[in-house]
C-alpha cells in the first residue's frame, strides 16, 4: 500500500486494520504528513501489482483521482477508487479490481475500513466479466 502526504493519516489507520486481522502489508510510503508527490507512491504500487509481485494493492491520497489515474497505466493493473461500498463491491465482482484506490480527504475512517474489508472478501464473478475484462486488455 501506498499514500502520498494527504492520505498518510488514513493509509496509518488501513495499514493498522489489516495487521490487526494477519494480513501482510508492505508500505511504500510516505511516511509522514510532509508534502510529497502522489505520483511516486502509486507508480510503486502499481508496478508490484502489474509485475505479480503482490495480487492487490491499495493507494491513498487527498482524493483518490491522481492515485488512480497513475496506477491505471501500469499493464494488469485494475485500480478503481471507490467512495461507496457498493461501487468497491462490484469493483471485485464485475472488474476483478486489483488495486482499491480511495480519498483520504473525501471519506471517513470507518467507511474507509469497511471499504477495504468488503473490497478484500468479494470474489470476481468471472463468466461474461471475464470476456469484458480480456476485452479491456487488448484495447489500445
Amino acid at each position: 500500500m501506498g499514500s502520498d502526504h494527504a492520505g498518510y493519516p488514513m493509509k496509518e489507520k488501513v495499514k493498522a486494520f489489516l495487521q490487526d486481522r494477519s494480513i501482510a502489508v508492505e508500505d511504500v510510503g510516505t511516511h509522514s504528513e510532509k508534502s510529497v508527490d502522489y505520483t511516486d507512491f502509486g507508480k510503486e504500487v502499481a508496478r508490484k501489482v502489474s509485475d505479480g509481485t503482490f495480487e492487490r494493492g491499495i493507494l491513498i491520497c487527498g482524493t483518490g483521482l491522481g492515485m488512480c489515474m497513475v496506477a491505471n497505466r501500469f499493464r494488469g493493473v485494475r485500480a478503481a477508487l471507490v467512495n461507496d461500498l457498493f461501487s468497491a463491491i462490484m469493483s471485485r465482482r464485475h472488474n476483478d479490481s486489483n488495486v482499491l484506490v480511495m480519498g483520504g480527504r473525501l471519506i471517513g475512517e470507518t467507511l474507509a475500513l469497511q471499504l477495504v474489508d468488503v473490497w478484500l472478501e468479494t470474489p470476481f464473478e468471472g463468466g461474461r466479466h471475464k470476456r469484458r475484462l480480456e476485452k479491456m486488455d487488448t484495447a489500445s
